[in-house]
């Protein structure tokens, strides 16, 4: 049985996500990752047990998109938690024990050539049309980019930045401050898809937060989804399940439920 789950926001949460929402959890956190030697991202106890026996009654696989350098900054996927596959950088690298699947790779970068017009052209069609992101600018190799927003842009300025990447083969996600610009040949859906074909098996169940977990969410019998996510504003949430928490305890929420569908046969 296959369960697959997005991870920031979703099951793990920052110290900046859980201020953001105003969730913190009761007690001592389960530590999650350490960046430059600070600690910066938890999950709840209870959340890290319900994984725990998860994955080992099952074939779980984190969905993110992180990079696979931030990915492997997880110690609970390095040190604790076995993890045959995993997908990092929002579908554009499958990691098979920890090593990238070269077919999967070729496949999207293939892919990437014919679909979409280069990053420095999206930019130049942003600067022609009087576009300004406050924030700063971080890449994902030369795969993708976002920005770290001081101030979150309207609704209307929103709506034509989609109009505008949309055109060009590209796509964008709001993520709390962190608003993503990604290519559609880059996809958590198709990755997941090919995963499932490798191992002839359907993901009983998914969750996400985000309009790029929708990707994959599409591929799982049952979709669960926090209820502050971005997914949570999408105008058509019938196909959705949405937890009853918010912030870090609906990441434990969604694990349980993960743990109840266990005894189900796909």
């Amino acid at each position: 049985m296959i369960f697959a789950s997005d991870l920031d926001r979703t099951i793990i949460y920052s110290k900046r996500a859980m201020d953001d929402l105003e969730e913190h959890p009761v007690g001592h956190p389960k530590l999650v990752e350490i960046k430059d030697g600070e600690q910066v991202a938890y999950m709840t106890k209870a959340a890290f047990l319900a994984l725990e026996g998860l994955s080992q009654k099952s074939l779980f696989i984190p969905v993110t998109t992180r990079t696979t350098d931030q990915f492997n900054r997880l110690s609970i996927f390095n040190n604790e938690i076995e993890c045959k596959y995993a997908i990092t950088t929002n579908g554009a690298v499958i990691l098979e024990h920890g090593k990238p699947i070269e077919e999967w790779t070729k496949n999207v970068k293939d892919r990437l050539k014919m679909e979409s017009v280069l990053e420095e052209e999206l930019l130049s069609i942003f600067q022609s049309e009087g576009i300004h992101f406050d924030g700063l600018k971080k890449q994902a190799g030369k795969l993708f980019f976002y920005f770290i927003l001081n101030s979150l842009p309207s609704k209307i300025e929103m709506n034509l930045i989609h109009k505008l990447v949309k055109k060009v083969g590209w796509r964008i996600s709001l993520q709390g401050r962190k608003l993503y610009f990604i290519p559609l040949a880059i996809s958590k859906g198709s990755a997941l898809e090919f995963l499932c074909q490798i191992e002839g098996a359907k993901a009983i169940a998914g969750a996400g937060d985000s309009i790029l977990d929708w990707d994959f969410l599409r591929n799982c019998q049952y979709r669960f989804v926090p209820n502050h996510g971005e997914l949570a504003q999408a105008a058509d949430t019938s196909e959705l399940i949405f937890t009853k928490s918010r912030g870090v305890c609906a990441g434990e929420e969604i694990l349980q439920q993960f743990l109840e569908l266990l005894p189900l046969k796909v």
